[in-house]
Protein backbone atom coordinates (compact mmCIF):
# COMPACT_ATOMS: atom_id res chain seq x y z
CA UNK A 1 0.00 0.00 0.00
CA UNK A 2 1.54 3.68 -1.30
CA UNK A 3 0.92 5.33 2.26
CA UNK A 4 2.37 9.23 0.33
CA UNK A 5 0.13 11.15 0.81
CA UNK A 6 -2.20 12.47 -2.17
CA UNK A 7 -1.11 16.43 -3.56
CA UNK A 8 -3.35 18.18 -5.86
CA UNK A 9 -1.19 19.47 -8.80
CA UNK A 10 0.34 22.73 -7.90
CA UNK A 11 0.64 25.29 -10.55
CA UNK A 12 3.68 26.54 -8.32
CA UNK A 13 6.25 23.97 -7.94
CA UNK A 14 7.20 26.04 -4.65
CA UNK A 15 3.78 25.57 -3.42
CA UNK A 16 4.10 22.13 -3.90
CA UNK A 17 6.92 21.82 -2.16
CA UNK A 18 6.44 24.02 0.29
CA UNK A 19 3.28 22.14 1.62
CA UNK A 20 5.21 19.06 1.91
CA UNK A 21 7.69 20.50 3.70
CA UNK A 22 5.30 22.12 6.14
CA UNK A 23 4.74 18.27 6.80
CA UNK A 24 7.88 17.36 7.42
CA UNK A 25 8.79 19.90 9.56
CA UNK A 26 5.40 18.94 12.23
CA UNK A 27 6.48 15.62 11.33
CA UNK A 28 9.78 15.97 12.45
CA UNK A 29 9.36 17.59 16.01
CA UNK A 30 7.37 14.39 17.14
CA UNK A 31 9.73 12.24 15.59
CA UNK A 32 12.63 13.62 17.76
CA UNK A 33 10.43 13.48 20.63
CA UNK A 34 10.66 9.79 20.68
CA UNK A 35 13.15 7.81 22.13
CA UNK A 36 15.79 6.38 20.38
CA UNK A 37 14.87 2.96 20.73
CA UNK A 38 11.28 3.70 19.32
CA UNK A 39 13.05 5.08 15.84
CA UNK A 40 15.59 1.80 16.37
CA UNK A 41 12.60 -0.25 16.37
CA UNK A 42 10.54 1.24 13.77
CA UNK A 43 13.33 1.15 11.22
CA UNK A 44 13.44 -2.46 12.08
CA UNK A 45 9.92 -2.91 11.16
CA UNK A 46 10.61 -1.30 8.07
CA UNK A 47 13.36 -3.35 7.33
CA UNK A 48 10.46 -6.44 7.56
CA UNK A 49 8.32 -4.23 5.43
CA UNK A 50 10.73 -3.91 2.82
CA UNK A 51 11.41 -7.86 2.89
CA UNK A 52 7.84 -8.44 3.04
CA UNK A 53 7.21 -6.08 -0.31
CA UNK A 54 9.85 -7.81 -2.52
CA UNK A 55 7.79 -8.99 -5.28
CA UNK A 56 6.31 -5.49 -5.87
CA UNK A 57 9.52 -3.70 -5.08
CA UNK A 58 11.00 -6.04 -8.35
CA UNK A 59 7.80 -5.88 -10.30
CA UNK A 60 8.21 -1.84 -10.31
CA UNK A 61 11.77 -2.65 -11.11
CA UNK A 62 11.31 -4.23 -13.99
CA UNK A 63 9.09 -1.23 -15.49
CA UNK A 64 12.32 1.05 -14.79
CA UNK A 65 14.73 -1.31 -15.95
CA UNK A 66 12.53 -1.63 -19.89
CA UNK A 67 12.31 1.97 -19.89
CA UNK A 68 15.70 2.48 -19.45
CA UNK A 69 16.61 -0.20 -21.59
CA UNK A 70 14.33 1.53 -24.09
CA UNK A 71 15.92 5.24 -23.44
CA UNK A 72 19.47 3.69 -24.18
CA UNK A 73 20.55 3.42 -20.91
CA UNK A 74 24.35 1.96 -20.54
CA UNK A 75 25.34 -1.20 -19.28
CA UNK A 76 26.62 0.47 -16.43
CA UNK A 77 23.67 2.60 -15.55
CA UNK A 78 21.25 -0.39 -16.10
CA UNK A 79 23.16 -2.29 -13.34
CA UNK A 80 22.93 0.49 -10.90
CA UNK A 81 19.31 0.48 -11.62
CA UNK A 82 18.67 -2.90 -11.52
CA UNK A 83 17.18 -4.91 -8.32
CA UNK A 84 16.97 -8.67 -7.03
CA UNK A 85 15.69 -10.64 -4.30
CA UNK A 86 19.42 -10.40 -3.06
CA UNK A 87 19.97 -6.28 -3.62
CA UNK A 88 16.66 -6.28 -1.42
CA UNK A 89 17.74 -7.85 1.13
CA UNK A 90 20.93 -5.94 1.23
CA UNK A 91 18.69 -2.92 1.48
CA UNK A 92 16.87 -4.44 4.16
CA UNK A 93 20.02 -5.59 6.44
CA UNK A 94 21.13 -1.80 5.65
CA UNK A 95 18.20 -0.04 7.47
CA UNK A 96 18.80 -2.97 10.22
CA UNK A 97 22.10 -1.89 10.45
CA UNK A 98 21.43 1.92 10.64
CA UNK A 99 18.63 0.85 13.46
CA UNK A 100 21.63 -0.49 15.61
CA UNK A 101 23.65 2.29 15.30
CA UNK A 102 24.84 4.34 18.33
CA UNK A 103 22.44 7.63 18.40
CA UNK A 104 23.99 10.57 18.55
CA UNK A 105 21.73 12.56 19.43
CA UNK A 106 21.69 13.77 22.88
CA UNK A 107 25.34 12.97 23.34
CA UNK A 108 27.03 15.74 25.60
CA UNK A 109 29.45 16.91 23.60
CA UNK A 110 30.96 19.10 26.79
CA UNK A 111 29.68 20.38 29.88
CA UNK A 112 30.91 22.88 32.57
CA UNK A 113 30.60 25.16 35.17
CA UNK A 114 31.34 28.96 35.37
CA UNK A 115 32.64 31.04 38.30
CA UNK A 116 29.33 32.37 38.59
CA UNK A 117 27.57 28.89 39.11
CA UNK A 118 25.50 28.66 35.37
CA UNK A 119 26.01 25.46 34.44
CA UNK A 120 26.28 24.65 30.72
CA UNK A 121 25.70 21.64 27.91
CA UNK A 122 26.59 21.43 24.18
CA UNK A 123 24.35 18.13 23.26
CA UNK A 124 23.53 17.19 20.19
CA UNK A 125 20.05 17.43 18.10
CA UNK A 126 18.73 16.43 15.03
CA UNK A 127 19.51 19.56 11.72
CA UNK A 128 15.87 19.27 11.20
CA UNK A 129 14.22 18.47 7.57
CA UNK A 130 16.98 17.44 4.89
CA UNK A 131 16.63 17.59 1.48
CA UNK A 132 18.17 14.33 -0.48
CA UNK A 133 18.27 14.47 -4.25
CA UNK A 134 19.72 12.09 -5.83
CA UNK A 135 20.24 9.85 -9.30
CA UNK A 136 19.70 5.94 -10.76
CA UNK A 137 20.32 4.37 -7.48
CA UNK A 138 16.71 3.10 -6.16
CA UNK A 139 18.61 1.88 -2.94
CA UNK A 140 18.99 5.34 -1.87
CA UNK A 141 15.75 5.94 -1.11
CA UNK A 142 15.78 3.16 1.84
CA UNK A 143 19.87 4.41 2.84
CA UNK A 144 19.14 8.16 2.97
CA UNK A 145 15.85 7.73 4.88
CA UNK A 146 17.04 5.37 7.40
CA UNK A 147 19.92 7.78 8.12
CA UNK A 148 17.78 10.58 8.53
CA UNK A 149 14.78 8.53 10.88
CA UNK A 150 17.88 7.47 13.26
CA UNK A 151 18.78 10.64 13.92
CA UNK A 152 15.64 12.36 14.38
CA UNK A 153 15.48 14.24 11.26
CA UNK A 154 12.35 13.91 8.66
CA UNK A 155 13.69 13.42 4.88
CA UNK A 156 12.50 14.78 1.28
CA UNK A 157 13.67 12.10 -1.10
CA UNK A 158 13.53 13.49 -4.82
CA UNK A 159 14.83 10.18 -6.86
CA UNK A 160 15.72 10.32 -10.30
CA UNK A 161 13.09 9.77 -12.99
CA UNK A 162 15.11 6.46 -14.11
CA UNK A 163 14.08 4.64 -10.88
CA UNK A 164 10.92 6.40 -10.69
CA UNK A 165 8.24 3.20 -10.12
CA UNK A 166 11.26 1.69 -7.88
CA UNK A 167 12.10 5.09 -5.71
CA UNK A 168 7.83 4.57 -5.16
CA UNK A 169 7.46 1.20 -4.09
CA UNK A 170 10.58 0.97 -1.65
CA UNK A 171 9.11 4.12 0.00
CA UNK A 172 5.39 2.50 0.47
CA UNK A 173 7.03 -0.16 2.27
CA UNK A 174 9.40 1.83 3.86
CA UNK A 175 6.68 4.35 5.03
CA UNK A 176 4.24 1.62 5.69
CA UNK A 177 6.97 -0.22 7.90
CA UNK A 178 8.18 3.00 10.07
CA UNK A 179 4.13 4.02 10.20
CA UNK A 180 3.86 0.62 12.20
CA UNK A 181 6.64 1.69 14.19
CA UNK A 182 4.96 4.80 15.75
CA UNK A 183 7.13 7.64 13.02
CA UNK A 184 4.90 9.96 11.28
CA UNK A 185 4.33 8.86 7.88
CA UNK A 186 5.13 13.01 6.60
CA UNK A 187 8.56 12.08 8.28
CA UNK A 188 9.72 10.30 4.87
CA UNK A 189 8.33 12.13 1.85
CA UNK A 190 8.91 11.38 -1.68
CA UNK A 191 8.22 14.35 -4.05
CA UNK A 192 5.36 12.95 -5.92
CA UNK A 193 6.83 14.45 -8.89
CA UNK A 194 9.67 14.49 -11.63
CA UNK A 195 9.24 17.66 -12.66
CA UNK A 196 12.66 19.48 -12.52
CA UNK A 197 10.94 22.71 -11.59
CA UNK A 198 10.72 20.59 -8.25
CA UNK A 199 14.28 20.50 -7.46
CA UNK A 200 14.19 24.44 -8.06
CA UNK A 201 12.00 24.78 -5.59
CA UNK A 202 13.90 22.54 -2.88
CA UNK A 203 16.77 24.16 -3.55
CA UNK A 204 15.19 27.83 -2.27
CA UNK A 205 13.23 26.62 0.42
CA UNK A 206 15.03 28.33 2.80
CA UNK A 207 13.30 28.48 6.61
CA UNK A 208 11.65 24.71 5.26
CA UNK A 209 14.47 22.64 4.66
CA UNK A 210 17.46 23.21 6.66
CA UNK A 211 19.80 20.68 4.35
CA UNK A 212 20.55 19.54 0.99
CA UNK A 213 22.28 16.57 0.32
CA UNK A 214 23.36 15.77 -3.42
CA UNK A 215 23.91 12.38 -4.56
CA UNK A 216 24.45 11.82 -8.34
CA UNK A 217 26.91 12.78 -10.86
CA UNK A 218 28.47 16.06 -11.19
CA UNK A 219 26.09 17.84 -13.11
CA UNK A 220 23.29 17.25 -10.33
CA UNK A 221 25.60 18.37 -7.33
CA UNK A 222 27.09 21.79 -9.73
CA UNK A 223 23.48 22.64 -9.75
CA UNK A 224 22.57 22.05 -6.67
CA UNK A 225 25.93 23.93 -5.40
CA UNK A 226 25.03 26.92 -7.74
CA UNK A 227 21.28 27.27 -6.86
CA UNK A 228 20.63 26.69 -3.57
CA UNK A 229 19.38 28.63 -1.42
CA UNK A 230 19.91 25.81 1.75
CA UNK A 231 22.94 24.86 3.22
CA UNK A 232 24.52 22.04 1.31
CA UNK A 233 26.66 19.08 1.81
CA UNK A 234 28.32 17.49 -0.94
CA UNK A 235 31.22 16.94 -3.03
CA UNK A 236 31.78 17.93 -6.31
CA UNK A 237 34.91 15.81 -7.71
CA UNK A 238 36.97 13.64 -6.41
CA UNK A 239 40.03 14.24 -7.15
CA UNK A 240 42.40 11.59 -4.84
CA UNK A 241 46.12 12.09 -5.37
CA UNK A 242 48.46 9.00 -4.27
CA UNK A 243 52.02 10.60 -3.16
CA UNK A 244 54.59 7.82 -3.72
CA UNK A 245 57.34 9.59 -1.28
CA UNK A 246 61.27 8.66 -1.93
CA UNK A 247 61.15 6.46 1.15
CA UNK A 248 58.13 4.60 0.33
CA UNK A 249 58.54 0.28 0.08
CA UNK A 250 58.37 -0.10 -3.71
CA UNK A 251 56.13 -3.31 -3.23
CA UNK A 252 53.72 -1.05 -0.66
CA UNK A 253 53.84 1.46 -3.16
CA UNK A 254 53.05 -0.95 -6.02
CA UNK A 255 49.90 -2.50 -4.39
CA UNK A 256 48.41 0.41 -3.13
CA UNK A 257 48.63 2.30 -6.24
CA UNK A 258 46.90 -0.58 -8.10
CA UNK A 259 44.54 -0.76 -6.15
CA UNK A 260 43.93 3.09 -5.41
CA UNK A 261 42.86 3.04 -9.35
CA UNK A 262 41.97 -0.14 -10.64
CA UNK A 263 39.45 -1.60 -7.79
CA UNK A 264 36.65 0.25 -8.69
CA UNK A 265 37.58 3.07 -11.35
CA UNK A 266 34.12 4.99 -11.24
CA UNK A 267 33.78 6.02 -7.26
CA UNK A 268 34.87 9.31 -5.71
CA UNK A 269 37.70 7.76 -3.84
CA UNK A 270 39.40 6.49 -6.90
CA UNK A 271 42.79 7.81 -7.58
CA UNK A 272 43.20 9.94 -10.45
CA UNK A 273 46.42 11.35 -9.88
CA UNK A 274 50.01 9.75 -8.95
CA UNK A 275 52.70 11.62 -7.80
CA UNK A 276 56.24 9.71 -7.69
CA UNK A 277 59.08 11.48 -6.57
CA UNK A 278 62.07 12.03 -8.54
CA UNK A 279 63.99 10.43 -5.81
CA UNK A 280 61.77 6.83 -5.76
CA UNK A 281 64.07 4.12 -7.25
CA UNK A 282 61.26 1.65 -8.49
CA UNK A 283 59.05 4.69 -10.79
CA UNK A 284 59.52 2.53 -14.02
CA UNK A 285 58.54 -0.35 -12.07
CA UNK A 286 55.54 1.12 -10.99
CA UNK A 287 53.94 3.16 -13.85
CA UNK A 288 54.29 -0.29 -16.14
CA UNK A 289 52.46 -2.00 -13.25
CA UNK A 290 49.49 -0.08 -13.70
CA UNK A 291 49.34 0.08 -17.86
CA UNK A 292 50.20 -3.75 -17.71
CA UNK A 293 46.96 -3.85 -15.47
CA UNK A 294 44.84 -1.74 -18.04
CA UNK A 295 45.22 1.79 -17.23
CA UNK A 296 46.10 4.07 -19.47
CA UNK A 297 48.27 6.46 -18.14
CA UNK A 298 49.21 10.23 -19.22
CA UNK A 299 52.45 12.30 -18.26
CA UNK A 300 54.74 14.53 -17.82
CA UNK A 301 57.66 14.56 -19.69
CA UNK A 302 59.68 12.30 -16.83
CA UNK A 303 56.59 9.68 -16.74
CA UNK A 304 56.99 9.87 -20.51
CA UNK A 305 60.45 8.85 -20.61
CA UNK A 306 60.05 5.82 -18.00
CA UNK A 307 57.72 3.93 -20.49
CA UNK A 308 57.13 4.49 -23.99
CA UNK A 309 53.35 3.36 -23.65
CA UNK A 310 52.49 6.36 -21.52
CA UNK A 311 50.50 9.16 -23.02
CA UNK A 312 51.37 13.08 -22.67
CA UNK A 313 49.26 14.61 -20.50
CA UNK A 314 47.60 18.30 -20.98
CA UNK A 315 47.01 20.66 -18.65
CA UNK A 316 43.24 19.91 -17.89
CA UNK A 317 44.57 16.17 -16.63
CA UNK A 318 45.51 17.61 -13.24
CA UNK A 319 42.41 18.60 -12.97
CA UNK A 320 40.20 16.04 -14.30
CA UNK A 321 38.09 13.06 -12.32
CA UNK A 322 38.03 10.49 -14.65
CA UNK A 323 36.31 7.54 -12.96
CA UNK A 324 37.75 5.28 -15.72
CA UNK A 325 40.57 3.08 -15.95
CA UNK A 326 42.87 6.69 -17.22
CA UNK A 327 45.31 8.25 -14.51
CA UNK A 328 47.48 11.16 -14.17
CA UNK A 329 50.77 11.06 -13.22
CA UNK A 330 53.85 13.17 -12.47
CA UNK A 331 57.13 13.46 -11.07
CA UNK A 332 57.68 15.87 -7.95
CA UNK A 333 60.98 16.55 -6.77
CA UNK A 334 60.42 15.98 -3.22
CA UNK A 335 57.67 16.62 -0.53
CA UNK A 336 57.41 20.38 -1.21
CA UNK A 337 56.73 19.75 -4.72
CA UNK A 338 54.15 17.44 -3.96
CA UNK A 339 52.35 19.17 -1.37
CA UNK A 340 52.14 22.20 -3.62
CA UNK A 341 50.76 20.07 -6.36
CA UNK A 342 48.15 18.80 -4.51
CA UNK A 343 47.24 22.32 -2.77
CA UNK A 344 46.96 23.32 -6.68
CA UNK A 345 44.57 20.55 -7.99
CA UNK A 346 43.34 18.52 -5.22
CA UNK A 347 39.70 18.36 -4.70
CA UNK A 348 39.93 18.30 -0.92
CA UNK A 349 38.30 14.56 -1.02
CA UNK A 350 41.17 12.09 -0.29
CA UNK A 351 44.77 12.60 -0.71
CA UNK A 352 47.32 9.77 0.49
CA UNK A 353 50.99 9.18 0.96
CA UNK A 354 53.24 5.96 0.74
CA UNK A 355 56.07 6.46 2.72
CA UNK A 356 58.35 4.93 5.77
CA UNK A 357 59.71 8.18 7.00
CA UNK A 358 57.20 9.11 9.63
CA UNK A 359 58.30 12.73 9.77
CA UNK A 360 57.24 12.99 5.84
CA UNK A 361 53.73 11.07 7.04
CA UNK A 362 53.29 13.66 9.92
CA UNK A 363 53.84 16.47 7.27
CA UNK A 364 51.65 15.32 4.79
CA UNK A 365 49.10 14.54 7.37
CA UNK A 366 49.23 18.01 8.73
CA UNK A 367 49.50 20.20 5.23
CA UNK A 368 47.24 18.67 2.55
CA UNK A 369 44.35 20.46 3.23
CA UNK A 370 41.71 17.69 2.24
CA UNK A 371 38.94 15.94 4.41
CA UNK A 372 40.26 12.90 4.52
CA UNK A 373 43.97 12.54 4.25
CA UNK A 374 46.13 9.08 4.35
CA UNK A 375 49.39 7.65 4.66
CA UNK A 376 50.43 4.32 3.94
CA UNK A 377 46.58 3.21 2.71
CA UNK A 378 44.50 3.18 -0.30
CA UNK A 379 42.18 6.16 -1.23
CA UNK A 380 39.57 3.90 -1.89
CA UNK A 381 38.89 3.04 1.71
CA UNK A 382 37.05 6.92 1.78
CA UNK A 383 33.73 5.60 2.99
CA UNK A 384 31.96 5.12 5.46
CA UNK A 385 31.64 1.53 6.16
CA UNK A 386 35.12 1.43 5.82
CA UNK A 387 35.71 3.90 8.48
CA UNK A 388 34.01 2.16 11.10
CA UNK A 389 30.76 4.53 10.83
CA UNK A 390 28.02 1.89 9.81
CA UNK A 391 26.55 3.56 6.76
CA UNK A 392 27.02 6.80 5.21
CA UNK A 393 25.01 9.27 3.66
CA UNK A 394 27.59 11.05 0.93
CA UNK A 395 31.10 12.86 1.32
CA UNK A 396 31.65 16.21 2.58
CA UNK A 397 34.45 18.18 1.50
CA UNK A 398 33.29 21.44 2.64
CA UNK A 399 34.93 23.11 5.67
CA UNK A 400 31.29 23.72 7.58
CA UNK A 401 29.72 21.36 10.13
CA UNK A 402 31.03 17.72 8.21
CA UNK A 403 33.85 17.09 6.25
CA UNK A 404 34.53 12.93 4.63
CA UNK A 405 32.29 10.47 5.41
CA UNK A 406 28.75 11.74 6.93
CA UNK A 407 27.00 9.35 9.09
CA UNK A 408 24.52 10.10 11.70
CA UNK A 409 27.21 12.34 13.97
CA UNK A 410 27.13 14.19 10.74
CA UNK A 411 23.53 14.73 10.47
CA UNK A 412 23.18 16.17 13.63
CA UNK A 413 23.92 19.94 14.88
CA UNK A 414 23.67 21.03 18.47
CA UNK A 415 22.48 23.45 21.12
CA UNK A 416 23.85 24.55 24.74
CA UNK A 417 21.42 24.09 27.76
CA UNK A 418 22.13 26.69 30.18
CA UNK A 419 21.43 25.42 33.89
CA UNK A 420 21.50 28.27 36.54
CA UNK A 421 20.10 29.21 39.75
CA UNK A 422 18.75 32.80 39.49
CA UNK A 423 21.89 34.42 38.51
CA UNK A 424 21.72 37.94 36.38
CA UNK A 425 24.18 38.95 34.35
CA UNK A 426 25.79 42.88 36.22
Amino acid sequence: MNTQPAFVAAADPAELIGAIARRARQAQAALAAMPSAARAAALHHAADALRAATPEILAANAQDLAAGKARGLSGAMLDRLALDEARIEGVAAGVDAVADLADPVGQVIEAYQRPNGLKLQRIRVPIGTIGIIYESRPNVTADAAALCVRAGNAALLRGGSEAVHSNRAIHAALVAGLAEGGVPEAAVQLIPTQDRAAVGAMLTASGLIDMIVPRGGKSLVERVQADARVPVLAHLDGICHTYVHAAAEPEMAKTIALNAKMRRTGICGAMETLLIDSAFPEAAALVAALIDRGCEVRGDERIQALDPRVIPASANDWDTEYLDAILSVACVDGLAAALAHIARHSSAHTDVIVTDDESAAERFLAEVDSAIVMHNASSQFADGGEFGLGAEIGIATGRLHARGPVALEGLTTYKWQVRGSGQTRP
